[in-house]
């Protein structure tokens, strides 16, 4: 088994890891947050055109501004769709960053684990000692006063 130092040096850089894996799952889940609501925003903001075009389309509309509606309607479609890939790739990343961060939790949990076994250790040995001190030195006790 490790010593304890070595321990502890684990422990340290594996809860660093841990820290720094945090903050990656952090930011990931906040980019992924901005993604979305990005997406929202497109697609409300695509609703409120196909309104107007609806509304000119009852005022009455030039062909002209019919085809620049539809156009435009496209070019939102697109956006939308490449906004929803933006946010696909997102979420991906967040799962990594997840995995990640749980990899490094569990390698943390791990080292505390050995460290509290050699703790546990340490004091069972110190305690079967300091019983057998007693022992010896009760039986010392024992013998004399004969």
């Amino acid at each position: 088994m490790a010593a304890p130092s070595a321990l502890d040096t684990l422990i340290d850089l594996a809860q660093r890891d841990t820290d720094a894996a945090a903050k990656r799952l952090g930011a990931a889940l906040q980019a992924a947050e901005e993604t979305e609501q990005k997406l929202a925003m497109l697609m409300n903001y695509r609703e409120d055109y196909a309104k107007k075009l609806e509304a000119a389309q009852m005022a009455g509309i030039t062909p002209l501004a019919y085809h620049n509606f539809v156009a435009f309607m496209g070019k939102l479609d697109n956006a939308i769709n490449g906004q929803r890939e933006v946010v696909k790739h997102a979420h991906h990343k967040s799962a990594v960053e997840k995995a990640a961060w749980q990899a490094s939790e569990r390698k943390r949990l791990s080292y505390r684990t050995l460290s509290e076994r050699a703790a546990a250790e340490t004091l069972r040995v110190e305690n079967k000692r300091d019983q057998k001190a007693m022992d010896e030195h009760a039986a010392r006790q024992a013998y004399y006063k004969r």
